[in-house]
């Protein structure tokens, strides 16, 4: 398939069809090679609008520094997370192929799992001050569990080394993530500590 014939929308009936959870279409995005780019504007767009689901609860709830707030989840907070992203699907392949010596194709990796990011989108309602928690972690979640299916469509491995191979890249993906929200920590005008450069759920420092 080429480039030209991977277009919008053929990517948003790729998405409509996750949404329906039609996970055959993983096998679609895995053998066509022009998918990658698509897959990273889906990472790029996901970690957005994470982050610009925490800067609108920072609106919504706190007062002061919003521009600060948009620059550090939104904006930073989102483009070191698509960084971390990579790092996921990094570790997970090494995990796949070092550890478990099972056929694994990066680039394939990079296409499925980039699609299947696309649920942190889904952070964006966190500005929803009564399903702040909710719309924080159920996108996590739906992430982690989409990208196993994911994984499973690039790989000969047996499921249970693609789950472990997955949450070993989730698990350093989100120590990263929490290290970020401790950075540049944010302080309300009521005082205190709210988080640092990171979006959605991972912007809340727990200190």
């Amino acid at each position: 398939m080429s480039y030209q014939t991977t277009s919008v929308q053929t990517v948003t009936g790729w998405l409509g069809r996750l949404l329906r959870l039609d996970l055959r279409v993983f096998q679609e995005i895995r053998s066509d090679p022009s998918a990658s780019t698509w897959s990273l504007l889906v990472v790029v767009a996901a970690s957005f609008m994470s982050g610009l689901g925490s800067w609108l609860w920072w609106v919504f709830r706190l007062d002061g520094s919003e521009g600060e707030a948009f620059l550090k989840t939104a904006l930073l907070g989102g483009l070191l997370q698509v960084g971390v992203w990579f790092l996921w699907v990094y570790i997970a392949y090494q995990v796949l192929a070092r550890a478990y010596g099972a056929h694994a194709d990066f680039y394939e990796m990079i296409r499925t799992m980039g699609f299947a990011f696309a649920p942190m989108g889904l952070a964006v309602f966190m500005a929803i001050s009564s399903l702040t928690i909710p719309f924080g972690v159920i996108p996590v979640v739906a992430a982690v569990l989409l990208t196993t299916v994911a994984i499973e469509a690039t790989t000969t491995a047996e499921s249970h080394q693609v789950i472990l191979a997955n949450l070993a890249g989730f698990a350093v993906f989100a120590l990263v993530m929490g290290i970020l929200a401790n950075i540049g920590e944010m302080a309300p005008e009521g005082g205190g500590h709210i988080g640092g450069i990171a979006p959605g759920i991972f912007f809340f420092a727990l200190d």
